[in-house]
């Protein structure tokens, strides 16, 4: 999916400061893998662990209960939270563009399309821009794991929101709520699922993966539920199933969080008491200019994905200066930074197609995709549904091929390149049904297109956290991490930007425009690999 759910490993810092050995986040942003753990240590998950399970030994600080399919009971309420956030998550995203444009009559909102598609990207970039603030608010005041609770009870506030505030206002309140809280719940699940193995538990990597499944099922199961009811009953009896969903999923959490291993509330370094008082001021001085510059009109519904962008490309830069200018690392620790900085490039353009799946793609599957199966519409929010049934499929596939080809896999520079030329591809395989008439496109082509999505998105999305982490400076792991979400919040609210210019009368220039840009940035990152290669100094 489109990058779901990464995190940023709070009890290996903890872990550094009392000598022990340093560990690296694990897991993709929101495209979240089981590939992806095992991509990063050259090993295979299992289905269930429980063949790894009671391989540790009883003092090694990892959770010796194997009652969850030979993992730590703990990891089931980790997996029902992160299951049902996601269902919350993606059912709400699989109806929320065709709640802003659909008429009043239509149970919509009216909103031009142009503007809703912006609204999407900005609402799927400050949700990326959430996790460094979920992580900071972790890592310096509460842990992981009360993040992650609190999170939760956020999000679920936002669902209840959309489903019973009326007109615009119950949008902005539950998208900000949504944002906010599911970049909270992001930066710190992964953490915690972390804290219940040591580092040289056999069934780690197993674990991971059946977390991530859980991911997907979400994933999966949110807009099924959401587009049925939203057909049927209409757009709130959807916003509400989503409410109910995260509700679900706290409950289960509530009972079970008691279980979690205190590693999972360390405050890794936790804010001096004396400067709380500055940055609760600072904080209450952004919200008071965010609203000063709403209430003049500098930021509207119409150009607020473009606010994102600039905002988030600031952000970048300013992480890129200082990490590069900063006289505490070595020289070949800056030189894998600025390595790095094309796989980022590469990245934002990747996202930035990706991530149409909620903004062009909802639109085509509305006007152009012939959704009649056996005299019965599927549901448009259900295309949403198919993406991650092949992550579901194929992850296990990519994670034993990388694991067989070993030190012969390819590099991430190629595995970038590769990734972005196919989803370039995947873009060209919208033109043979291109201006065509209403409802004109087979099921069958879009879930061929989707595919390939796939096969782009784990060629891309598993590599990217593992290889941050191997270029980044000791002394600024997490804004190493920080710097490759911005690169997806960049992206994902370009991808909104873009679809203003999509016209489902005239497809041609905008699928070839897009697909070609994006293989011809492959392109010029699969030529330039023996340097990047050299910058990154020994990282593969």
């Amino acid at each position: 999916m489109d990058g779901r759910d990464q995190g940023f490993q709070d009890d290996d810092r903890t872990r550094r400061r009392k000598g022990e050995p340093e560990q690296v986040p694990v897991g993709p942003p929101d495209g979240a893998r089981a590939a992806a753990d095992a991509t990063r240590t050259g090993t295979v998950a299992s289905a269930s662990g429980t063949d790894a399970a009671g391989t540790t030994a009883p003092d090694d600080g990892s959770d010796h209960d194997t009652r969850f399919f030979g993992q730590p009971w703990a990891l089931a309420h980790i997996f029902g939270v992160e299951m049902w956030e996601r269902f919350s998550f993606y059912g709400m995203q699989g109806i929320l563009l065709i709640y802003m444009y659909y008429t009043v009559a239509e149970g919509g909102l009216g909103i031009e399309k142009a503007t809703a598609t912006g609204i999407v990207g900005a609402y799927g970039g400050t949700v990326y821009l959430s996790t460094i603030l979920g992580a900071w608010v972790a890592d310096r005041l509460l842990g992981s794991e009360r993040v992650l609770f609190f999170s939760a009870w956020v999000i679920m506030a936002g669902h209840i929101a959309l489903a019973l505030l009326p007109n615009v206002w119950g949008l902005g309140v539950g998208l900000i709520l949504v944002a906010v809280g599911s970049g909270g719940l992001k930066a710190n699940a992964t953490a915690v699922v972390g804290t219940l193995y040591s580092p040289k538990d056999a069934r780690r990597d197993a674990g991971f993966s059946l977390f991530y499944l859980g991911i997907n099922l979400g994933a999966f199961l949110g807009p099924i539920v959401t587009g049925a009811l939203q057909s049927s009953l209409g757009f709130h009896w959807g916003f509400g199933a989503a409410a109910v969903g995260m509700a679900l999923g706290l409950i289960q959490y509530s009972f079970g969080r008691k279980q979690l291993p205190a590693a999972s509330r360390v405050v890794a370094n936790p804010l001096p008491a004396n400067r709380r008082g500055l940055m609760i001021g600072i904080a209450a001085a952004g919200i008071v200019v965010l609203v000063l510059l709403v209430l003049t009109g500098v930021i509207r519904a119409d150009n607020l994905a473009g606010v994102v962008i600039l905002v988030t490309l600031a952000a970048a830069i300013a992480y890129f200066a200082v990490i590069i200018g900063s006289r505490q690392i070595s020289g070949d620790a800056r030189s894998r930074v600025i390595g790095f900085i094309p796989l980022f490039i590469v990245n934002v353009g990747f996202w930035s197609l990706y991530q149409q799946q909620f903004t062009v793609l909802t639109i085509y599957s509305d006007e152009r995709l012939n959704r009649m199966i056996f005299g019965w519409e599927m549901p448009i929010p259900w295309v949403n549904s198919i993406n991650p049934v092949f992550v579901i499929i194929l992850s296990g596939v990519f994670a034993v091929i990388w694991t067989k080809l070993g030190d012969r896999a390819p590099s991430a520079p190629v595995k970038f390149s590769l990734g972005a030329m196919i989803m370039g591809v995947a873009f060209l395989l919208f033109l043979p049904w291109a201006n065509g008439a209403p409802n004109s496109t087979p099921l069958l082509a879009i879930v061929l297109i989707l595919f390939v999505f796939t096969v782009a998105e784990l060629f891309i999305s598993p590599p990217g956290l593992s290889v941050t982490t191997k270029l980044a400076p000791e002394r600024f792991h997490t804004q190493m991490v920080a710097l490759y979400f911005l690169s997806i919040a960049l992206g994902t609210a370009i991808a909104g930007w873009l679809a203003q210019f999509y016209n489902p009368k005239d497809e041609v220039p905008y699928f070839t425009i897009l697909g070609g840009i994006a293989i011809v940035l492959g392109l010029a990152l699969l030529a330039s690999v023996k340097p990047v290669l050299k910058l990154m100094r020994g990282v593969r």
